[in-house]
């Protein structure tokens, strides 16, 4: 379970999980619509605020706020003035020069009340406006970024293995549809990669198989003849667990292969009994290194493909096994739901682990302090090969060294 030093690793590329959970109140995201709209009404109420202004400028000014009155009464004679909006102007026992102070106040003062409502019946006209003209932006938003919207939903339905949805936009030869056009493209070439991806796991699949299986024949009919020299026995039996290694090889890449794509056929699948399984497959080994299983099974049922789901376990229980102390070691296989999800637990004793060494586990053919073919406990596959299985499933596997130790692999699984 640990190789020579090796280069360190490039740190992992994030990926985007089409399953990941919509945030509580997706309306505030700040997604390019909105920041459309906030800019197109941001624009239309700082126009609409510099037009008041103006407005309200030239009608002070045409008002003439505060000069001189428009006329004076010089002689008062037979003259009589009521006001209700100026109370204080009588003609009654009142000065000429005092009545003609209170006729320029009332003036001013009906010259200002005439502005202030200006102002506030612009400001309520503004802001009805303004609303409208964020309720349109949005709108014209929405409607100039829909092709994005086909984009999206398009690549979500990629992301879930379906390579021949198509976008195929219409309308006017913009940037729009040029890129809709270029994810046609490169939707088109992936999926012709997949299928002669698929085309040549499938060939492989029988011409790599099949010699070797004839190999194994042959050997195990040769070894079976009683009369043979110990020599030609030794080299056979030599010979029978290089092509068996190879066979196993041969498995792991192809199963490797097929694990890095999304599975399409899910049925309900309960880890506790996978896990089960795994142990009863690993059982002979384990009593023949002293190893005893522990851990708690819980029911926890999840989506997915059986015979791959039981490959992680199984894999993930076999290295446990064989990367352990050599004296009363121990494995603890644990399953359970947690936040929704479902978790697989392998925890075994065994030599201390480097925290820099975690990361290189999951390479194909790594080991921890040992050559890439220079160990007869496997492949260096199989660590590999659950994290494909597990990303097939949309979920994830992590390894961190044990306290005195040992591995902790902790797979969790969408239920």
């Amino acid at each position: 379970m640990a190789t020579t030093p090796a280069p360190p690793a490039a740190p992992p590329k994030p990926t985007w999980d089409p399953r990941r959970q919509e945030a509580p109140f997706p309306w505030l995201r700040p997604t390019i619509r909105i920041r459309l709209t906030l800019l197109y009404g941001g624009m239309f109420l700082i126009a609409g605020i510099l037009l008041l202004s103006i407005i309200y400028l030239l009608a002070a000014q045409a008002l003439r706020t505060g000069s001189e009155p428009l006329f004076k009464i010089l002689d008062g004679n037979g003259i009589k003035v009521a006001s209700d909006d100026c109370p204080g102007v009588s003609t009654n026992n009142i000065p000429l020069t005092a009545f003609n102070d209170a006729i320029s106040a009332c003036t001013d003062h009906q010259r200002q009340v005439a502005l202030d409502n200006l102002l506030s019946r612009s400001l309520l006209a503004l802001l009805g406006l303004a609303v409208i003209a964020f309720a349109f932006g949005y709108a014209m938003a929405g409607r100039v970024l829909s092709p994005l919207g086909r984009i999206t939903r398009t690549a979500r339905a990629v992301a879930g293995s379906d390579l021949s949805r198509r976008i195929e936009l219409d309308g006017p030869d913009d940037e729009l549809k040029e890129l809709a056009d270029t994810f046609d493209d490169m939707l088109e070439r992936l999926q012709r990669a997949f299928t002669a991806q698929q085309r040549f796991v499938g060939n492989a699949s029988h011409e790599l198989r099949t010699p070797l299986a004839i190999n194994r024949t042959l050997l195990e009919v040769h070894l079976s003849d009683p009369g043979a020299p110990m020599e030609l026995q030794q080299l056979g039996k030599t010979l029978l667990a290089t092509n068996e290694r190879s066979e196993q090889l041969v498995e792991g890449l192809l199963l490797l292969a097929r694990s890095d794509n999304q599975i399409v056929e899910r049925k309900p699948v309960d880890l506790a009994e996978v896990a089960s399984q795994a142990i009863d497959q690993a059982r002979s080994e384990a009593d023949a290194k002293g190893v005893e299983f522990r851990g708690e099974r819980a029911s926890a049922v999840v989506q997915g493909n059986g015979v791959l789901l039981e490959r992680i376990a199984l894999n993930l229980v076999q290295n446990a096994v064989r990367y352990n102390v050599p004296e009363d070691g121990w494995v603890e296989v644990t399953t359970e739901v947690q936040h929704g999800h479902a978790v697989l637990v392998v925890s075994n004793t065994g030599p201390v682990v480097p925290a820099y060494e975690i990361d290189n586990l999951f390479e194909p053919f790594r080991r921890l302090r040992t050559e890439r073919t220079g160990s007869d406990k496997g492949v260096g596959l199989g660590l590999s090969i659950a994290r494909s299985v597990a990303r097939a499933h949309g979920g994830h596997i992590a390894a961190q060294p044990r306290e005195g130790g040992g591995l902790v692999m902790r797979v969790t699984l969408p239920i």
